[in-house]
């Protein structure tokens, strides 16, 4: 069964939309992301224009601050600190990668933790490991959101995450392990890896690597989550090899349409947590 991104993100966006015009009333204004963006990478110019998109349909102010590509780490902390200090912003995001000039963890851990949405400072990142509460990354959010909607039982499930950046992978196990799954972590230096996903009960797949999970290594009844996205000569490929390998999926994510709109679902559903947050509402 395909689990459709897409759908999901809009029927999830409805109830949104009906807790930010709440919020609206009762604070008299609506939450705020700030995303910065450096440069002119199409893949970020594209996810922020996503973004904004989003924000405008559950009624969120989306504001795109646009940076030369040759702006100074200095220059970038300064407008983060700004908008730290700045009471009307709920939420920002540094789009990444960054140019080769600024330290993307400097800048990341310079944002607010309260209004870090993406949740990738040292602060939530630490919360999570703690299980705390904190703002989660949105990937990772994003796949949980889906899997919730599917009524996918976690508990006691043996689950391979393939790929362990602080981005996807590892929050990713942190999560299900903080779902009582059974976690396995490899990545593309495992060896045998084969080995590993036919375990898999749940497989979570983001490398980065155009079809490096194939029909025969994954077995009859798992769910398998693609989180990657391959753009290559203009086509967009997943992880897995979606023709292989669905015959055999329980439920399967198409790529794209699947983990891409549950991520920015996630992102906007952390603005508004952080709006609550701050608001104690």
């Amino acid at each position: 069964m395909l689990m459709d991104g897409k759908a999901t993100a809009l029927s999830l966006e409805e109830s949104l939309k009906i807790e930010v015009s709440r919020l609206i009333n009762q604070y008299g204004r609506a939450p705020k992301l700030v995303a910065l963006l450096v440069g002119n990478n199409p893949a970020s110019v594209s996810y922020v224009k996503s973004k904004e998109k989003a924000c405008k349909r559950v009624g969120i102010n989306g504001v795109t601050l646009r940076l030369t590509e040759d702006v100074s780490e200095e220059k970038l902390l300064e407008i983060i600190d700004d908008l730290n200090m700045d009471d009307g912003v709920d939420g920002m995001i540094v789009q990444l990668p960054l140019p080769k000039q600024i330290d993307c963890d400097k800048v990341l851990n310079q944002i607010d933790s309260k209004k870090d949405v993406d949740g990738l400072s040292l602060l939530n990142a630490g919360k999570l490991s703690n299980r705390q509460k904190g703002l989660l990354p949105a990937t990772p959010k994003g796949i949980m959101m889906l899997l919730e909607q599917y009524q996918i039982e976690l508990k006691g499930i043996h689950a391979v995450v393939v790929g362990a950046s602080n981005l996807v992978g590892s929050p990713m196990a942190k999560l299900l392990i903080n779902h009582h799954a059974t976690v396995t972590v490899c990545h593309i230096h495992t060896k045998d890896l084969k080995s590993f996903t036919l375990q898999a009960d749940l497989l979570v797949v983001a490398t980065g690597v155009k079809h490096l999970i194939t029909g025969d290594m994954v077995k009859q009844g798992a769910i398998v989550v693609d989180v990657g996205i391959n753009k290559i000569e203009g086509r967009i490929y997943g992880d897995v090899d979606f023709e292989s390998v669905a015959p055999k999926a329980s439920f399967i994510t198409p790529v794209p349409g699947g983990v891409g709109p549950m991520t920015i679902s996630a992102l906007i559903h952390n603005v508004v947590e952080a709006f609550k947050e701050d608001h104690h509402d």
